[in-house]
């Protein structure tokens, strides 16, 4: 914890997409978040295809951080189809790795979940026609009903929620409109909304903004990797 003024510094970053071949490493990144930081927060797209070898060396450049590490799965990370095995390395490393769970770290209640897509305000999409829209649909409720459970465990009076996909169309801002009902959905922000909670962070939109705001008056937080913040880092640093 920040001894400075007592809020806790949280460093976020999402969209390493850490690739098999070794390529490109974090270890010397989160060394030095280790320094300005008092929790790192991973949010999705852990890894570049969802294979146990790039979970692997993301572990093996964690060692390098002496903080606790927050993190949910992205949807890169279910491509080859080896989630419970990425699940497991990550978790063995250390990780509190969300999926409609809560952790509390410090008197801050951080609550994870992957999200989905949907679509926002009056253009998300609706559970009509055929069942593959259907099954989208229930998704996507589901991913916000995941969320709301998880909410309402919290016993803490911070709250820092962690998704993959974004909450509010404000951060996708910059992407092509055309893919905006894949980039995230407004039933994430519904749920947060009936919840006190201090920020929210995501990924998934390379090109989006940084920074928005619920309807409800929620910040959030768009923290992928490409997307500039005031740090001039790839990650952000949040004081909760």
């Amino acid at each position: 914890m920040s001894k400075s003024n007592g809020k806790m510094r949280v460093a976020a970053v999402a969209d390493l997409h850490v690739k098999e071949d070794g390529s490109v490493t974090y270890r010397d990144l989160f060394k030095e978040i280790s320094d300005v930081a008092d929790v790192l927060v991973i949010a999705g797209d852990l890894t570049d295809l969802g294979k146990p070898q790039e979970a692997q060396s993301l572990a093996a450049d964690l060692k390098g951080c002496t903080l606790p590490v927050v993190a949910v799965l992205g949807n890169h990370d279910y491509q080859c189809d080896a989630v419970t095995e990425i699940s497991s390395i990550l978790i063995q490393s250390g990780v509190h790795l969300l999926d409609g769970q809560m952790v509390e770290i410090n008197g801050v209640g951080f609550v994870g979940a992957k999200g989905f897509a949907g679509g926002f305000g009056r253009h998300m999409l609706g559970s009509f026609g055929e069942p593959a829209i259907k099954a989208m649909v229930s998704e996507s409720v589901a991913e916000a009903m995941r969320l709301e459970n998880a909410l309402r465990k919290v016993n803490t009076e911070r709250a820092v929620v962690v998704l993959h996909y974004a909450p509010i169309a404000a951060t996708v801002a910059g992407e092509p409109p055309e893919i905006y009902p894949f980039l995230g959905s407004s039933r994430l922000a519904e749920t947060i909304d009936r919840f006190k909670v201090n920020a929210v962070v995501h990924g998934h939109a390379h090109r989006g903004v940084y920074e928005g705001v619920t309807p409800g008056g929620a910040p959030v937080f768009n923290v992928a990797a490409h997307i500039e913040k005031p740090t001039g880092r790839p990650y952000a640093i949040l004081e909760i």
